[in-house]
């Protein structure tokens, strides 16, 4: 016993004078149990299960030692659910994995087709996985989630990302961006990414560069090539904690671990965090983004605005409206008004008032309408107008619709803009006993309207009655055959698609609940799921409003889906045919569409790529005409449904709007489907639809895959710029076309025959 203990004592020893523990294959942790983490050396850092809100979560923090809460660091998997108490997590040669009873195993980290071999919890505050060759093939720090630590670097297109509240670390409302132009930027995660929305920058416009946080507490631009300091980056004092710091860190008896946090209220603050004797550590709040959190875009919600009272910022709603939630302030507020009936697009003028405020900062707004008008006048135009819900009047009336975001309120500020919001004179919650007289004869005109509409309701009862066995006649002769015969099988799907046949609660339980949503079409909701225990991701779409006459339709298509195979088209994998519910079961894509990948990725895909996105794209589009069974016209080709798979491939999506041409037809009739900006003229025409329909809009797709930018773009300088198509025709009539891509090296020839295949 002696000598194991003796052992014990040196191996101990020889880990802390290594800064490494090194952790074997086979080695595990238990929820259930008392060990739940690995530590570092020096025991500040931990590794494994922690508690937050209502279960388990495996990350990475800055130890307390019992002494004080723990800092979390980093979470993996953090928009999954929570683990529950049963839940172990162990090294193995695939890397780190959690199994439960319940979902099986998950990965937590891996090597990217490399073996593990050990691991370790640096004093870093690095969870690294090693080969057996001692090569790191995983770490913590190229993965961060909200935070970052001293000697950790936010890399080149990464971002940190809010959580969502001090007890749910899952994403939250804000992100800080690394662009690739070296700018860092915060933005609200709800909207896109843009000059608009951004709320703090560094403007520090450096290419190929990353931030980084040095031991000693100090942001960092830094060059990814020979990581020299581009600049450093200055943000104001947090006068409240970092005098206390300063003061603290007089004592060189204790050490500091620094961190930088996008912290749940979308500040991006650093921290210092002091070691004590005992184990514990005090944490200072030294520096952050912006000292007036008001100008943070999202602080408060929609119908918001944010002010300040004792020097304290807080959410208020605007007239006419009250908090979704009073317990919640930030999550915005609601109508507290009834919404008088309009008729013409024309506004009931005596059940609305307009309330006007000043020193409401503004930003964001979508303007449905701009005129320049009078004050007066744009007031009685909002009051006229169905649509106008607020208007900002500063020489130019601009009319919205509710929501409003992003409001900011400075009384002190020297601001020339009203708002003028129209509010409902009659509250959802209105008391007759309090009201005004004015406001007792509108109620009373309202109660006398239901009475007419009751007494006519009982006049037009009796021939309700009629209707009523003829429809109970018609339900059992028709909807209640089609039930039995959705029973029987007649209808042969299964046999004919050789599909997967899913259950509803086989298709809800993988999408967790239908969670989280992908994106959202006019014939439903696409979620993401996996199957096979979390191993295979695939992509649910749950169609809505499908009637029994539809239901032909419904089977027609998804057979002539279901037996088309191409490299270039969304597999569909199976269905759900149950009572009333029809679902989809796609491959689920990783690299989002073509649109995100053209308009909204800070990295321009290279001359290359964009040609081989062109030729996935035609060849899928050639399946579809010429090759399968059954010619389908998709009648909706555009950025948004050409997907990208894990090896970057472009593959069509989105049936859901396909038209088949039976039997000899080259042409049909059909409603007018698709999107504005890519339907051909004839869908304005009432003329047959073919196939030409697709190419049309797969012409305005090739001009956009060509010059990354989108066929309708007012951003533009120049409004003879605003349409991409007439602008690339000028060019190529000028021979001029090479202007459009700047300094990009293409081959001119290939750039002109492509342009001259789209136009």
């Amino acid at each position: 016993m002696a000598l194991v203990s003796a052992l014990l004592l040196l191996l101990s020893s020889l880990c802390v004078q290594q800064s490494s523990c090194i952790i074997p294959l086979g080695a595990s942790l238990s929820s259930a149990t008392q060990t739940t983490s690995w530590t570092s050396p020096s025991r500040r850092f931990a590794f494994g299960f922690y508690n937050r809100g209502n279960g388990l979560y495996v990350g990475v923090w800055l130890d307390g030692n019992g002494k004080k809460a723990n800092k979390v660091i980093w979470t993996t998997n953090r928009d999954d659910p929570p683990f529950t108490s049963d839940a172990t997590l162990k090294l193995n040669e695939k890397g780190v994995i959690v199994s439960t009873a319940e979902s099986g195993e998950m990965f937590i980290a891996n090597g990217n087709h490399s073996d593990a071999y050990s691991a370790s919890m640096l004093d870093s505050g690095n969870f690294v996985i090693y080969n057996k060759d001692n090569h790191i093939i995983w770490e913590s720090f190229q993965h961060p989630t909200d935070t970052i630590l001293g000697g950790q670097s936010l890399l080149t297109n990464s971002q940190l990302i809010s959580s969502l509240s001090e007890n749910d670390p899952s994403a939250g409302r804000y992100h800080l961006s690394m662009q690739n132009d070296g700018n860092l930027v915060l933005y609200p995660l709800e909207s896109e990414d843009s000059p608009t929305t951004a709320y703090w920058s560094t403007d520090t416009f450096k290419t190929n560069s990353s931030l980084r946080l040095n031991s000693t507490g100090v942001l960092q631009l830094i060059n990814n090539f020979d990581s020299s300091v581009y600049s450093t980056i200055q943000l104001p004092n947090q006068e409240e904690s970092y005098s206390d710091f300063t003061e603290s860190s007089s004592n060189n008896n204790k050490s500091i671990v620094y961190s930088a946090s996008l912290d749940v209220d979308g500040n991006f603050r650093l921290y210092a965090h002091v070691f004590e004797p005992n184990g514990g550590f005090q944490t200072y709040a030294m520096l952050r983004a912006l000292v007036n959190s008001c100008k943070i875009k999202g602080f408060c919600g929609f119908n918001s605005y944010c002010t300040f009272n004792d020097n304290r910022p807080y959410c208020a709603c605007l007239p006419g409206t009250d908090f979704i939630d009073p317990n919640q302030n930030t999550i915005g507020c609601k109508r507290n008004y009834s919404e008088a009936h309009c008729k013409g697009g024309k506004a009931n003028i005596p059940l609305y008032n307009i309330t006007s405020m000043q020193g409401i900062e503004w930003t964001s707004g979508r303007f449905y309408s701009k005129e320049r008008l009078s004050k007066d006048a744009c007031i009685r135009t909002c009051l006229e107008d169905c649509n106008c819900e607020a208007a900002q009047f500063d020489g130019v009336c601009k009319k919205q619709k509710l929501p409003l975001r992003y409001l900011l309120r400075d009384i002190d500020a020297q601001m020339n803009s009203t708002v003028l919001l129209k509010v409902g004179i009659i509250c959802l919650e209105a008391n007759n006993d309090t009201a005004s007289p004015d406001l007792k004869f509108l109620i009373k005109r309202e109660i006398s309207v239901v009475q007419i509409l009751v007494l006519s309701s009982i006049l037009v009862a009796c021939s309700c009655a009629f209707l009523t066995a003829s429809g109970v006649f018609i339900y059992k002769f028709r909807v209640l055959r089609y039930k039995r015969l959705l029973e029987l099988g007649d209808l042969g799907l299964a046999r004919e698609l050789m599909l997967t046949s899913f259950s509803y609660k086989e298709l809800k339980r993988a999408t967790n609940g239908f969670k989280q949503e992908l994106g959202k079409g006019s014939f439903g909701a696409v979620y993401k799921g996996t199957l096979d225990r979390g191993r295979k991701p695939i992509a649910v779409k749950r169609l809505e409003k499908l009637v029994e006459e539809g239901e032909k339709e419904f089977q027609a298509e998804t057979r002539a889906i279901g037996r088309a195979h191409h490299r270039n088209l969304v597999r569909l994998l199976g269905y759900c045919v149950e009572d009333s519910k029809r679902l989809l079961v796609y491959e689920y894509m990783g690299n989002g569409s073509l649109a995100d990948l053209f308009f909204k990725s800070t990295r321009r895909p290279s001359w290359n790529e964009r040609r081989r996105v062109a030729l996935d794209v035609a060849r899928g589009l050639l399946y579809l005409h010429e090759e399968c069974e059954t010619p389908i016209i998709h009648c909706d080709i555009k950025p948004q449904n050409i997907l990208m798979d894990d090896s970057w491939r472009a593959k069509i999506s989105d049936f859901g709007l396909a038209k088949l041409l039976m039997g000899d037809h080259t042409r049909t009739f059909t409603v007018v489907r698709g999107t504005r900006g890519y339907m051909a003229p004839e869908w304005n025409r009432n003329t047959p639809i073919s196939v030409k329909a697709d190419i049309y809009s797969f012409g305005i797709v090739l001009l956009e895959t060509v010059f990354c930018r989108r066929n309708l773009d007012t951003n533009v300088s120049k409004p003879e710029e605003i349409i991409l198509s007439r602008l690339v025709y000028r060019c190529l009539v000028e021979r001029e076309v090479d202007k459009l891509v700047g300094d990009e090296q293409v081959d001119k020839e290939s750039l002109e025959r492509m342009v001259m295949v789209a136009l």
